[in-house]
């Protein structure tokens, strides 16, 4: 009898060693060939309508609104640990800004600090860890968008009370930290983006006495505004990241009835957009950081209560969306004889020989 039940006792533990091998490891493979954006570590702090620069490799994440009120607050991610860390905060708590970086610096522009809309501006130096005062814009403004453009930054558009949507456009100049007026935008706007490619900057949707899918190129060689195809999509407070010289426009708000997980990528070189593989948490009010050719979606908003710690990565090389993009084959879910299988077969034996003394005594 003993003899009986140690032999049912092996085929059971055989059976569920293969069962293991095939359901666990297979699945594991699966998981990691899903689509093209990836979760990551959640920001600490959740909020929205923050900015972010990206300096030797990381990205900043500054100031934001959470609660009806602004934030100083600054955290760093590490793309290469999946990490996040405090910094030293802001001097003023803000949000709506917009964030620049040139020669290693990140510069916080404008914005609203609770009470007032602002020109503040401020410079972080990662390597100090410090904030340091600069030269105020001309005239308040938030929700703005900014680009650089041969170490200068250019400030564009916003608002500068509830109703009134800025053209305006203003060029800093770090070496001598001074402002200086630019040609106007076409259209006035606010809750915009932007992106550069080939030293143009291409000014995205945003709203005014609508919503926009409106896009001007500026280049700054000429002081011109040039008007450019439209997005499929009419956005605002949407974000992008700019990768091989293509701009990806990244959710936004389009209207009580839009689709905020929409991914569209502008092609300047044809002048025309594609739509992208949808991003998995529908939001605006994010923002956005590129590192190695990785766009990272950061925080937002998904209505008036659902605020976002969120941080998904959209890999651009690859794209579902695209016509010639074929999806890896799904693993076998047979059992295999993986190092991890051949580890179980190992206990498996052991058990064997355990079962066969019990018989023998």
């Amino acid at each position: 009898m003993r003899g009986k039940v140690g032999s049912i006792t092996i085929i059971a533990i055989i059976m569920l060693t293969m069962f293991l091998g095939a359901v666990h490891f297979g699945s594991e493979e699966v998981r990691g060939a899903e689509g093209v954006w990836t979760e990551k570590a959640d920001m600490p702090t959740t909020r929205f309508f923050l900015s972010a620069g990206v300096i030797n490799g990381k990205i900043y994440a500054i100031g934001g609104i959470i609660g009806g009120h602004p934030l100083s607050t600054v955290e760093m991610y590490d793309p290469t640990t999946d990490t996040w860390t405090a910094k030293a905060n802001m001097s003023t708590a803000r949000g709506y800004m917009a964030v620049e970086v040139v020669d290693g610096k990140i510069y916080a522009i404008g914005g609203w600090d609770g009470t007032n809309i602002i020109s503040t501006v401020e410079m972080y130096d990662p390597t100090t860890d410090t904030w340091t005062a600069k030269a105020n814009m001309s005239a308040v403004r938030n929700r703005l968008t900014a680009e650089v453009v041969d170490g200068k930054i250019y400030a564009i558009g916003g608002r500068y009370d509830l109703s009134n949507y800025l053209p305006t456009v203003e060029m800093y100049d770090p070496a001598t930290d001074s402002w200086t007026m630019k040609s106007n935008m076409s259209i006035a706007r606010e809750g915009l983006a932007s992106g550069v490619v080939d030293g143009k900057i291409y000014a995205i949707g945003g709203w005014g006495d609508d919503i926009f899918s409106t896009v001007e190129m500026y280049d700054p060689t000429t002081d011109t505004w040039t008007i450019k195809a439209n997005m499929s999509n009419e956005r605002a407070n949407l974000a992008t990241g700019v990768v091989d010289g293509k701009i990806y426009a990244i959710g936004g708000y389009g209207g009580p009835n839009d689709d905020p997980t929409v991914v569209e990528m502008y092609d300047p070189a044809t002048d025309t957009w594609t739509t992208k593989t949808n991003m998995p948490t529908g939001r605006s009010s994010l923002t956005a950081g590129v590192v190695d050719g990785m766009i990272y979606a950061i925080g937002g908003s998904g209505g008036s209560t659902n605020y976002y710690s969120v941080v998904e990565m959209y890999d651009s090389s690859i794209d579902e969306a695209d016509s010639d993009y074929e999806p890896p084959p799904v693993p076998d879910e047979t059992p295999g004889f993986g190092v991890w299988t051949m580890l179980l077969a190992m206990v498996v034996a052991v058990g064997i020989v355990r079962v066969k003394k019990n018989i023998r005594e």
